[in-house]
């Protein structure tokens, strides 16, 4: 199991390429099972979940031939005869559970596992499972597994309202329903840019969708898929998360490239809040540090507003501010592990329910931390690179799950962190 040492502080200077959306690229993948001939996917990061989900496709049948020096996937679902998505491997990465829409999808019927994933707390699938049944599907559960089929090659669909608004639960239902539903409508549907992503491929092959990015979905059933050539979009979340690294030292400024500003939503205004500049030029994103941080709140909200998946980077940036802050989440109200972890630092936390309150301010000293999923991991490293002195930041397999070659891109700006075994 590796870890990382980290010498702090250290300001950031440089530029670095934003990589592929690990987010975006999975439903992309799930996606491909449904087209009658292959698919390339383009600017797929390496990361342990796209490996992960690359086996579980593989388990149906389908070829899936990965060219990681051009960082391209494609998927030749041609030969795909076994509907089923082991415990085994889908233990390991709830989106996973995507499998669970295309399968049924394409030949009518599947056999999932239920999911796994980070330690942080529970994402129930009831979502997906009420959904595919409004949509017509018949869904039973038995030992750990879950059973879905359609009656006949197509159903008459209907409509299913998501409460709350679900990425996950959309992009299943989505998947399910464009070769088998005469017309499903899906209302209060996740307006994230992975969704509008999907449904642009899904359309390219040959779906019938409308209102991809609103909060109704209607999908009409499409008679065949072509393979198609397409790219996926840059990671937001780790654009996000670099912004954030550049604005914790004083004398940091750097150049994201490759980014899709669009996708941020409301972030670079709240970043712009706490004294950092951040300018926007096409695909560029440039964010210079304040020389004092001012302290800024944030309230978790789906898409445009500020992303769960930023809140634990952001906490650690509001250590650094000047006065008091608050981090509310509002997704996963139990997505706080990283809390003892930057006490461990020095950080002044205080934590009651779903709210995180700030004392920012406080010098941080190196020491040993454990992060338990990828958002807390990646706060730790943030904020070990301000710290005074060595730290070590254990378990950091999360990180490779989410974030490709991390310790190299930091390195790159200046920052001193080394991979070594623990």
């Amino acid at each position: 199991m590796d870890k990382f040492i980290i010498e702090g502080p250290a300001p950031l200077q440089g530029s670095i390429p934003i990589s592929g959306s690990k987010n975006a690229a999975l439903p992309l993948m799930a996606a491909a099972i449904l087209g009658d001939s292959p698919s390339s996917i383009s600017l797929v990061p390496k990361l342990k979940d796209i490996y992960t989900f690359n086996n579980v496709i593989r388990v149906t049948g389908t070829a899936v031939d990965f060219n990681e020096d051009e960082n391209r996937l494609t998927i030749d679902p041609s030969n795909l005869g076994f509907p089923e998505a082991p415990y085994d491997l889908v233990r390991k990465m709830r989106a996973s559970f995507y499998m669970l829409g295309a399968l049924m999808g394409r030949t009518g019927d599947a056999k999932v596992s239920l999911p796994g994933g980070c330690a942080w707390g529970p994402r129930p699938v009831d979502l997906h499972l009420k959904g595919m049944e409004a949509m017509g599907a018949e869904i039973t559960l038995e030992k750990g597994y879950v059973f879905g089929s359609f009656p006949g090659d197509s159903v008459p669909g209907g409509e299913y309202t998501l409460e709350p608004s679900s990425v996950g639960a959309t992009v299943n239902l989505i998947l399910a329903a464009v070769r088998r539903a005469d017309k499903f409508v899906i209302h209060n549907a996740a307006k994230e840019p992975d969704v509008v992503l999907l449904c642009s491929m899904l359309t390219k092959m040959g779906a019938n969708i409308e209102g991809a990015g609103t909060g109704t979905i209607t999908i009409k059933k499409a008679d065949a898929l072509k393979g198609v050539e397409f790219s996926n979009d840059p990671d937001r979340i780790e654009t996000g998360t670099f912004m954030i690294a550049a604005a914790m030292h004083p004398d940091s400024e750097i150049t994201l490239t490759g980014c899709k500003p669009e996708d941020l939503g409301s972030f670079p205004k709240t970043l712009s809040k706490t004294g950092a500049s951040v300018q926007i030029n096409g695909s560029e994103i440039k964010v210079k540090a304040p020389d004092t941080i001012k302290p800024v709140s944030v309230t978790t909200k789906i898409y445009p507003g500020f992303p769960t998946d930023l809140q634990a980077q952001w906490a650690t940036l509001m250590t650094q501010a000047d006065g008091e802050s608050t981090v509310t989440e509002t997704i996963y109200f139990d997505r706080f592990s990283y809390v003892p972890e930057l006490k461990r630092l020095g950080a002044s936390i205080s934590l009651e329910k779903n709210r995180a309150t700030i004392n920012g301010g406080k010098k941080l000293s190196g020491t040993s931390v454990m992060s338990t999923d990828l958002r807390a991991s990646v706060s730790l490293v943030l904020a070990a690179m301000v710290a005074n002195g060595q730290s070590e930041v254990l378990r950091i397999y999360h990180l490779d799950r989410g974030y490709e070659d991390l310790e190299q891109k930091l390195s790159g700006l200046g920052a001193s962190v080394t991979r070594a075994d623990d």
